[in-house]
């Protein structure tokens, strides 16, 4: 849903379906990009013609996506499904000047009037707001902080493995670039350099007025990461979860179509440089009901409520199992090791970043009660993140429904200690790979089940399967390949 900023202050824009259809005409709109995601998160569009597109249409949907042809959706024997675009996510596109063209969101529904899709992920993530309201909160806000690497040029060659695989990145900020017209940064030394180190202050700037002003996604702030070769970040204002999931794929949207206009490439991929920082999308959440932030109380020395507690103990126990659906690729879990920022092991901690959830400590007191959240720092950005909220949501009600005590604080730094050190404080690790994590959904899956159904969680372990064989008969450059594009 998008927002505009009036004195300063972010207000929420709503679009009836009439509303839309005046801008198409007023705009001079000649094309309608109806937009979804897949469950593996790849963002999906078709393109109709607004001259015949009508108030029908967006009311009952547009009979256009074949199932079987999205990975996940359907079987090709029952593959009929329905877009129905939502006009709240009305936007013009900028960068299509020739030919103007405007983007929606689409729910998916099956035909023949049967409802709504199952493994729709943006579904899935409706149902887990609706199930937020039954456990008595009017709503949660979502911050996704999504990291992405921008390159100068990629290449790869994976299809002929008789003459041998191979990739290569090229970056004007790199340690291995070999220009000499720039200022090289090292591997992990990419935190705020100023320009001219920093080469794509331009780029994000862009991006951001382009989400500001046209998509209505609110970034109050922008830089350069800790990795090497264009490491980036944009933040995004935190909104409801709905809202923040489509904003976060609306944002990858932007970032690679912008990317591809000033010659570069962008990517998802959580650790495409080995020895270097990889890029996480940590996920920062609150409850709410009415104006009142329910994870805020004056009165704790972190001013973390006891709610907000049981729901940091769902994650916890939960986030074994949390990591097949918030780290889904083979590559997550280059990712996921001690020494790259990345958390490995399972604990909170108040302003402790090597604790995979951890409570922020920059600003405190009742002036800034809206901020207190939790930051679970182990998703990254190859991800759904309408799955990904949707299943955080499910561990952190379980959590708050048996009140879970998420142990100790961790206020050492976990990277430095000990295995023994570990094991004495009750400090778990995160699985080490993607089988690993597919086999913690499988052994501890029920607590999804008030969000998830049994053939979506299914689906997700058998997408997980798949890949993994994939990649266990091709080499490394191959998994480059087939998660470079995400």
């Amino acid at each position: 849903m998008p927002y505009k900023v009036s004195h300063g202050k972010a207000l929420q824009v709503t679009y009836s379906p009439d509303e839309v259809f005046a801008r198409i005409q007023h705009e001079g709109i000649q094309f309608i990009d109806l937009q979804f995601t897949g469950l593996t998160g790849r963002f999906h569009h078709t393109t109709i013609s607004a001259i015949t597109f009508t108030p029908e249409q967006m009311r009952d949907g547009l009979p256009k996506l074949d199932g079987s042809s999205i990975i996940g959706f359907t079987n090709v024997d029952d593959s009929d499904l329905i877009l129905k675009p939502d006009p709240n996510t009305f936007a013009i596109i900028p960068w299509m000047t020739e030919n103007k063209t405007a983007r929606l969101l689409c729910d998916i529904y099956w035909g023949g009037n049967r409802g709504r899709l199952s493994r729709d992920p943006r579904g899935i993530s409706q149902k887990a707001e609706e199930y937020v309201k039954t456990q008595g909160f009017d709503y949660s806000a979502w911050g996704p902080e999504v990291e992405f690497f921008v390159f100068d040029r990629v290449h790869w060659d994976v299809l002929t493995p008789y003459k041998g695989q191979s990739y290569s990145i090229e970056s004007k900020e790199a340690p291995w670039n070999n220009e000499g017209s720039g200022y090289p940064m090292g591997l992990q030394e990419g935190y705020y350099p100023s320009t001219p180190s920093d080469t794509l202050t331009p780029y994000r700037n862009e991006c951001v007025n382009i989400l500001n002003n046209d998509f209505g996604i609110l970034c109050d702030n922008h830089h350069h990461e800790v990795a090497t070769a264009g490491q980036c970040e944009i933040d995004i204002k935190y909104d409801y979860m709905t809202n923040a999931a489509d904003a976060a794929q609306s944002y990858k949207y932007v970032i690679k179509n912008v990317a591809q206009k000033y010659g570069k490439v962008a990517t998802m991929m959580p650790k495409p440089i080995a020895m270097d920082a990889g890029s996480g999308m940590h996920v920062n959440v609150s409850l709410w009901k009415g104006k009142e932030n329910v994870f805020y109380d004056p009165d704790d020395a972190d001013e973390l409520s006891q709610t907000a507690k049981y729901f940091c103990g769902g994650i916890i126990n939960h986030a074994k199992a949390l990591s097949a659906i918030c780290n889904p690729t083979t590559n997550s879990y280059h990712r996921l090791v001690p020494g790259y920022e990345a958390p490995a092991y399972i604990a909170w901690s108040a302003g402790n970043r090597s604790a995979i959830v951890r409570v922020p400590q920059h600003l405190k007191g009742k002036n800034y009660a809206s901020l207190k959240r939790l930051e679970f720092r182990a998703p990254d950005p190859s991800s759904n993140p309408y799955l990904v909220f949707a299943a955080v949501t499910a561990a952190g009600m379980d959590g708050v429904k048996k009140k879970m005590d998420p142990g100790d604080q961790v206020r050492d730094d976990i990277f430095k200690m000990t295995k023994s050190d570990r094991a004495k404080r009750g400090i778990g690790v995160l699985p080490k790979s993607l089988g690993e994590a597919i086999d913690e959904l499988e052994s501890d899956r029920k607590f999804l089940l008030p969000i998830y159904t049994n053939d979506v969680i299914d689906k997700i372990i058998e997408l997980g399967k798949r890949d993994q064989r994939e990649i266990a008969i091709r080499p490394h450059p191959h998994e480059f390949y087939l998660y470079f594009d995400i």
